[in-house]
């Protein structure tokens, strides 16, 4: 049973660090923060997820604290707390669990056969060896714009000014080169197949 001493020192502590006062709530966490992990086993063996809700608790306990109200007990206000922190990030992990289930059983082609992922693979190494085959069809300008503009992320200015051109000559550069790979895929897309 608490004496009447300790409960006065305890809403003292608590009304200090609710008033601001940065040691009294190093002195919470550390007289606190120990307590809070053991007790959060009994909730979640999930080691890593008790130790971000514990570092979240404890920040948004600072960040609040002008607006956090009178207890008379420090332990059980955090222990209360820290409950409802774990339960919240626990029903949200089984929902998403649920969720992502739940997907997996009405779509059961999205993980897709090992044969399915190998054909899928040999497709793509075609398309990028036929696409690889059509930058030869460019000229060494058309090349050098599409490289700029697709693998550089460059606007048509920075374009311009990089290749010493004007923009018009950027916008003509870009679409001779797509049409041609167009074309050329797409006359190789309909011998592949």
């Amino acid at each position: 049973m608490m004496t009447a001493k300790r409960i006065t020192d305890e809403v003292a502590l608590w009304n200090a660090f609710r008033g601001g006062d940065h040691d009294a709530f190093t002195l919470i966490y550390r007289s606190y923060v120990n307590l809070l992990y053991n007790y959060s086993t009994s909730i979640t063996q999930d080691r890593e997820l008790i130790k971000d809700c514990l570092h979240d608790l404890f920040v948004e306990l600072w960040k609040n604290h002008q607006n956090l109200g009178e207890t008379t007990s420090i332990r059980y206000y955090l222990m209360a707390s820290i409950k409802r922190k774990l339960v919240r990030h626990l029903e949200t992990q089984q929902r998403q669990t649920l969720h992502h289930e739940g997907y997996y059983v009405e779509n059961p082609d999205f993980v897709g056969s090992h044969e399915n992922r190998l054909v899928a693979f040999e497709e793509e190494q075609k398309f990028n060896h036929v696409l690889s085959e059509s930058f030869r069809f460019l000229t060494k300008r058309q090349r050098e714009a599409l490289s700029l503009k697709f693998f550089h992320d460059m606007d048509t200015d920075q374009i311009s000014n990089k290749m010493n051109i004007n923009p018009q000559s950027v916008y003509n550069l870009i679409f001779g080169a797509l049409k041609t790979l167009k074309q050329h895929i797409g006359a190789e897309q309909i011998a592949f197949a």
